[in-house]
């Protein structure tokens, strides 16, 4: 390992010890986003709080945060409601938390303060413990590649604008049992969000929660109760019952001050950020009260792929943009790259994808099994399904080539490394193999000697054979999507057509992707091994069109080469076009 694994250990067992007896509490851990001391000591710190059976919030600020100031605002106002008080605040506090306990089950809870709260001072922590920074652990590796790295993705992938409003959102450290990777990527991804936030040009604060094993725990309540709040916030005009509660307790508490970036990057780890109850029970309505958004980040980002999308007045608030815990080498050998003559790779794909109404996938047989299955891309209606050139591009918050081809104005995503031509295919008919890597709640290797065999009929797949502990952790967040699902059908959070799409769609095949980032090479994690240039990706789940939206998205890397695969096109004469023969390149 390129950090100090005896220095970080015995930095945690000191914390645990300080820490005392702590046990299924929830801390706010408040630090000064310019203090590299204090960013880094949240490695140790969080992994002494989870071995403790603790849930924590981390928050990064520059001297002050308005948000955060808020929200103390609220816990202040609950706890003088618990202690008797009657005044205006409390009587808007409990009105609103009153009329969305109808729904909300336990909604209360949320508004509870944290029951340690720790911040950083100049040499360490102090609040309810003082604690030294312990950043002994890290070593400074490739500081000048990650830099340029840095650089380049701020520029060429989000055209960042001087005093920007920036989000970086970082991991903190679990349990083993709750990390899926190597100790060395987490501690790695430390560096890599501490090098974005030093080179971009904006206004940089950090975030981080403890994710849950399941979709359907709850979130940690510091961020439901922001998730909450923010939502609530942008919905406040709407004349509902719950919205004029909120209203009024806003304007009491000037939570204005809870508001959107502009642009956000965060690394993701292990497990799932929890259900969130407003918006599975409740929902925050569009302007025009046509449909209702499941999250704040739904309706932020507002994705060209959310069907709600297309019903929403409000233009898209900020982009965004993510990737895994990945190996600082890996990082910077496949995000340093030359952006530009990738995109042209993936407009070559579009090209030839755009004349044909098929897609042909055929491989060699191995082992007795064989990837042969028919790409359709021409809707019922005739249409063309949409063939999209990048990934990677968040230079806008409104993106401009959807905006050309439907005049709505939704939002822009990326994930790091970028490099796919991909599409939500009309259907998908015959058999692939997919033995590169699986993701669920984090990436899963697939074996060659026994690979993920899935069969498609069209509108429905089904996996015939594969490693059991891969196929059961599948169903199960199928499970968890579909409780998901039902829920909101139960507690009308959704409108009922926007819930039978989510259930028409569930079964269905959501994406197929060429591959196409040169400098992407196998290794542990999905993100990576689905931008191998010449390898092929199919999600099973929720597709990138509006009218195949539902609750998952289960991408899985098939290895082109490896299985020889032909890959064509059939245009409406029958004619070929080629993209991959044999597992290489003629297009």
């Amino acid at each position: 390992m390129k950090y100090d694994g005896k220095a970080f250990n015995s930095a945690v067992e000191e914390y645990k010890s300080l820490l005392g007896n702590t046990k299924n509490s929830s801390f706010l851990v408040v630090f000064d986003a310019k203090s590299k001391n204090a960013f880094l000591s949240i490695a140790p710190l969080s992994r002494a709080l989870h071995e403790l059976g603790n849930e924590v919030n981390a928050a990064g600020i520059n001297k002050k945060s308005e948000a955060l100031e808020a929200i103390k605002d609220v816990w202040k106002i609950y706890e003088e409601l618990e202690e008797g008080k009657s005044r205006g605040k409390t009587a808007a506090l409990k009105d609103f938390i009153t009329e969305v306990g109808k729904k909300v089950n336990d909604f209360e809870k949320i508004f509870k303060k944290p029951d340690y709260t720790i911040e950083s001072k100049d040499s360490g922590f102090g609040g309810n413990f003082n604690l030294p920074f312990r950043n002994e652990w890290f070593k400074e590796y490739k500081t000048e590649e990650l830099d340029d790295t840095c650089k380049k993705i701020w520029k060429d992938v989000y055209n960042l604008k001087d005093n920007e409003n920036i989000s970086i959102g970082f991991v903190l450290i679990q349990k083993d049992e709750m990390l899926g990777h190597p100790l060395e990527d987490y501690l790695d991804s430390y560096a890599i969000c501490w090098h974005m936030l030093t080179q971009c040009n904006g206004n940089a604060t950090m975030s981080a929660y403890t994710h849950k094993s399941s979709m359907r725990e709850e979130g940690d309540r510091i961020s439901e109760l922001r998730t909450t709040l923010l939502g609530c916030e942008l919905c406040k005009d709407i004349e509902e019952e719950i919205l004029k509660k909120y209203k009024n307790l806003s304007k009491l508490l000037s939570l204005q001050r809870i508001k959107p970036i502009d642009a956000s990057f965060f690394i993701s780890g292990k497990g799932y950020p929890g259900k969130h109850l407003f918006g599975e029970a409740i929902g925050y309505p569009t302007k025009n009260r046509k449909t209702r958004w499941q999250s704040p980040g739904q309706m932020i980002y507002k994705l060209d792929f959310y069907p709600q999308t297309s019903m929403e007045d409000r233009e898209p608030l900020a982009r965004v943009g993510f990737t895994d815990t990945l190996p600082m080498d890996i990082f910077i050998e496949t995000c340093n790259i030359d952006w530009k003559e990738m995109r042209e790779r993936n407009y070559k794909i579009k090209q030839i994808a755009d004349k044909c109404d098929i897609i042909k996938v055929i491989g060699e047989e191995i082992n007795g099994l064989k990837t042969d299955f028919e790409v359709g891309l021409v809707k019922k209606d005739g249409k063309h399904r949409w063939v999209r050139t990048s990934d990677t591009d968040v230079r806008e918050k409104i993106n401009s080539e959807y905006l050309k081809r439907t005049g709505i104005k939704a939002g822009t995503m990326a994930n790091l490394p970028g490099g796919e031509a991909f599409t939500t295919p009309e259907y998908l008919k015959g058999t692939f193999v997919g033995d590169v890597v699986i993701s669920i709640d984090q990436s899963y290797l697939l074996s060659e000697k026994n690979p993920l065999v899935i069969e498609v009929n069209k509108d429905s797949y089904k996996i015939i054979s594969g490693p059991k502990d891969i196929i059961d952790k599948f169903n199960e967040k199928k499970k968890e999507a579909w409780e998901m699902i039902i829920a909101q059908e139960k507690n009308k959070s959704a409108p009922q057509e926007l819930i039978d799409l989510r259930k028409s769609n569930f079964n269905k095949v959501g994406e197929f992707a060429i591959n196409t980032n040169p400098k992407a090479k196998l290794c542990d994690y999905l993100i990576v091994n689905e931008k191998i240039a010449r390898m092929i990706h199919i999600a099973l789940g929720s597709g990138f069109e509006p009218d195949r939206a539902t609750d998952y998205h289960t991408d899985i890397v098939i290895n082109s080469p490896r299985q020889k695969l032909d890959i064509y096109g059939l245009d409406k004469d029958g004619n070929e076009h080629w993209i991959i023969k044999k597992g290489e390149f003629v297009a």
